[in-house]
């Protein structure tokens, strides 16, 4: 799937979360969302989390 359409799915989401749920879902849906696709990435590169969260210059070889 190209990253347009998860952009736009994405999106959509997070407007009927908006619109249904108020601000507080808008955040909430934001947050688990930006969870998902940190251990989505994690879970697809087969990367460590500490190598993930490394600066550029200090990660370990």
């Amino acid at each position: 799937m190209s990253g347009a359409v998860i952009g736009m799915l994405v999106g959509m989401a997070l407007a009927f979360a908006g619109w249904f749920g108020g601000f507080g879902a808008f955040l909430l849906v934001a947050a688990l969302g930006t969870v998902g696709g940190v251990l989505g990435r994690l879970v697809d590169n087969g990367t460590d989390w500490r190598e993930f969260l490394a600066p550029g210059d200090r990660r370990p070889r």
